[in-house]
């Protein structure tokens, strides 16, 4: 299972690094929302590599340049990696939510939920691409895969 879920986090990182470079090419003509909705994708990653790892996070709203995203995309999933290397994922994480609620999730469903959370803003900001007439990238994972 571990290298099944290292191929998903290779195929993030590798799409999250191409919309990047995407992003800053068209900088200014991306939605309003663009900056923001990553953003907050590269948020959710961190925080929920911050509960696992027990490390400060970023706020789920935070916004930042992009000149930082890849940085910062590129911390996440080094973390990430070192989580699906070190980590039993049957181990149970207790943690406390944004509102301020507690929880407890296994590894692996945090890391499945990180995926598929990135597989949903994705298709948005696919959609916003397209909308300012700018031509995405094919981000499915079989085209990835072949």
């Amino acid at each position: 299972m571990k290298p099944f879920f290292k191929s998903i986090f290779d195929y993030h990182h590798y799409f999250n690094q191409k919309l990047i470079e995407l992003f800053l090419e068209h900088s200014g003509s991306i939605s309003k929302r663009t900056i923001p909705l990553f953003s907050h994708c590269l948020n959710a990653h961190q925080i929920w590599n911050a509960r696992i790892l027990k490390t400060d996070s970023f706020g789920v709203h935070q916004l930042h340049a992009l000149k930082n995203c890849k940085d910062i995309d590129k911390t996440n999933y080094v973390d990430t990696l070192k989580i699906i290397d070190t980590f039993d994922f049957e181990e149970t994480i207790k943690y406390t939510n944004s509102k301020g609620d507690n929880f407890e999730n296994t590894v692996k469903d945090i890391l499945f939920h990180i995926a598929n959370h990135f597989t949903h803003h994705k298709g948005q900001l696919i959609s916003d691409l397209r909308q300012q007439e700018i031509e995405p990238p094919v981000t499915d994972y079989i085209f990835y895969k072949r």
